[in-house]
C-alpha cells in the first residue's frame, strides 16, 4: 500500500486510522532518512491510542514505554539508531513486553526482523528527499537535503508513506487498514490526495 500525504493534518489522520486496527502484540518497524517524520508519525498514533506521557526521540534511552490512560495496550517506542546490530536490539528485552504492547520501532530495519513474523513495516519519504534525488545535476543534494531535513519538514510537510505487511495476520488486515486509512486521508482534505497512492498497489521531524 502507498499513500500520499499533503499536509501534518493528513499524517494525523493516517495515524489515526490505523491506530483503529493495531491491537496488543503488534510491531511496526519505521524507516526513513531525518526529518522524514516518524517521531511526528508516532506522536499521533500515540495520542490516537491514548497513551501516557510525551512522545520523543528515545534516541539516548533507546526505549520508552507510553502505558495506556484506558483499558487498551501500552505503546513500547524504540528508536534503533544507536543500536549497532540485532543483539544489542535483543538485550533490550522487548520480547517480554511485546505481547501486551504495540511496539513502534525508528530505524527498525534489518534489525526488528527478529522480534515477530508478523509486523507492519512503514516507509516514510519526504517529498523534497525525492526532488533531491531526481536531480542528478546538483551535486551532492542528497547529503544537502539531510543536513536541511528539519528545516525542509517545516517547509514541505507532504510525504509518501509505503506500508508492507508481513506475516498471517498483516496479509489478512491490510486491506482492512487500507480501506480505512483512504476514506478519513480522503476526508481531512479531497485536494490533496492523490488517489493513485491512496489504494493498495499490490506498501519532531525524525
Amino acid at each position: 500500500m502507498q499513500i500520499q500525504l499533503s499536509s501534518l493534518d493528513q499524517m494525523r489522520a493516517f495515524a489515526k486510522a490505523l491506530a483503529g486496527h493495531l491491537r496488543a502484540g503488534d510491531l511496526l518497524i519505521l524507516s526513513g532518512n531525518l526529518g522524514a517524520g516518524k517521531t511526528t508519525f508516532t506522536q499521533s498514533l500515540g495520542r490516537a491510542l491514548g497513551v501516557a506521557g510525551r512522545i520523543t526521540s528515545p534516541t539516548f534511552v533507546i526505549a520508552r514505554e507510553h502505558p495506556s490512560l484506558g483499558d487498551g495496550p501500552a505503546l513500547v517506542h524504540v528508536d534503533a539508531y544507536r543500536l549497532s546490530d540485532a543483539e544489542e536490539l535483543g538485550d533490550l528485552d522487548l520480547d517480554s513486553e511485546l505481547e501486551e504492547s504495540i511496539t513502534v520501532v525508528e530505524w527498525g530495519a534489518g534489525l526488528a526482523e527478529q522480534l515477530s513474523t508478523d509486523y507492519l513495516g512503514l516507509t516514510i519519504t519526504p517529498m523534497f528527499d525525492i526532488a533531491a534525488d531526481a536531480d542528478d545535476g546538483r551535486e551532492g543534494a542528497a547529503d544537502e537535503a539531510a543536513a536541511d531535513a528539519d528545516d525542509e519538514a517545516d517547509e514541505d510537510e507532504r510525504r509518501i508513506v509505503e506500508l508492507h505487511g508481513h506475516g498471517s495476520t498483516w496479509e489478512d488486515r491490510l486491506q482492512r487498514v487500507s480501506d480505512s486509512i483512504r476514506t478519513v486521508v480522503a476526508a481531512v482534505d479531497a485536494s490533496g490526495f492523490d488517489g493513485s497512492h491512496g489504494s493498495v498497489d499490490e506498501e519532531d521531524s525524525q
